[in-house]
């Protein structure tokens, strides 16, 4: 019987899926079920139905314990990038569902862009832009000279940028911020202290990462541990003159207590391509603050095509059809069980 896929994204309207298969010489039935991003739970499940597998992108469309429990076929399902928030990949685990994101997915873009919010809050790019077009050239000169933009400027070098969690977009971040001549530190509770030691990164708990930064970069996955890990609390023990970047997600950041931490002076400026929600509410009193920077969630943007996001889910189905493991596999926890669960 042929393994059964169901494309949720349309992503086979992009990519020859069927063609792949043929040529890897593997049995599939590929299936389009189109699900809106903001489709419910129970329309998941009606969509995916009895297949053995499904493509789609977890970030939005809800892959629960409720959705896993029920979905009695289902051995794999991949998530197109490398967000899986709404994946319950702990309650996949133990229903022997492999579940997989795509975790090399444009990390220099997003690594170029958390670089590009550091020196646009440390060099005040977007407030300068901002008075040059609004106020003039040289109409108010003392507004530069006197310290509020200019007396708010620094350079990067022998500044410390402190990385929380170190997966591979934090990583491919330190030869930038290193170029530059910064020190940087991390906190990740998960990796082995080799990871740290062959970057030349130091490793710090988080409460000494916040207080010794002079620019903190957030990069952990949003999940209940992570959800508003940096609250007011943790802001407070912040530099005053410190930045702080988003472009993981924004949930991570409480932005009620972004907002009085900005406010009150905790910290002195924050770029996040992040928000809580998204799109962010155009009331929302942190677009009002000139030390607030906002790009919309475009980190991972890249005008170039890249085909490799497209062919991926192809590729790793024709791996599980074959009875070997996903490159993206989240959770390796999940092998015995699987093998278990399906006799393979």
């Amino acid at each position: 019987m042929a393994f059964k896929v169901v494309d949720l994204l349309g992503m086979s309207l992009v990519v020859d899926y069927a063609g792949m298969f043929n040529e890897a010489g593997v049995e599939v039935e590929l299936v389009g079920n189109f699900c809106p991003l903001e489709a419910t739970e129970d329309e998941i499940i009606t969509a995916v139905g009895d297949a053995d597998a499904a493509i789609t992108q977890a970030t939005y469309q809800p892959f629960s314990r409720r959705v896993l429990s029920g979905l009695s076929n289902l051995k794999f399902v991949i998530s197109v990038g490398v967000g899986y928030d709404k994946m319950d990949v702990d309650a996949a685990t133990d229903l022997g569902i492999l579940a997989a994101n795509v975790p090399d997915f444009c990390l220099d873009e997003v690594s170029d862009h958390a670089m590009a919010l550091i020196l646009a809050c440390t060099r005040r790019i977007v407030q300068l832009d901002h008075m040059v077009k609004t106020v003039g050239w040289k109409e108010q000169p003392d507004r530069y000279i006197g310290g509020e933009v200019w007396g708010k400027m620094t350079k990067l070098r022998g500044l410390t940028l402190g990385l929380i969690s170190f997966g591979r977009i934090p990583r491919a971040l330190v030869p930038k911020a290193k170029g530059f001549g910064m020190r940087i530190v991390a906190y990740d509770s998960y990796l082995d202290d080799n990871v740290f030691r062959e970057l030349g990164v130091e490793r710090v708990e988080l409460d000494g990462l916040l207080a010794e930064s002079d620019v903190v970069s957030v990069h952990a996955p949003f999940n209940s541990e992570t959800r508003h890990m940096l609250g007011l609390e943790q802001l407070k023990k912040m530099k005053p003159t410190a930045c702080l970047v988003n472009t993981a997600r924004g949930p991570i950041v409480d932005h009620q207590a972004l907002y009085t931490a900005l406010t009150e002076g905790y910290i002195a400026a924050a770029g996040f391509d992040v928000t809580e929600p998204e799109p962010i509410n155009p009331d929302n009193p942190l677009l009002k603050l000139d030390n607030f920077i906002v790009t919309a969630h475009s980190a991972h943007a890249n005008s170039a095509a890249n085909p490799g996001l497209a062919r991926r889910p192809g590729e790793e189905i024709i791996k599980v059809v074959r009875g070997e493991w996903p490159v993206g596999l989240i959770d390796p926890r999940v092998k015995e069980k699987y093998l278990s669960k399906w006799n393979r």
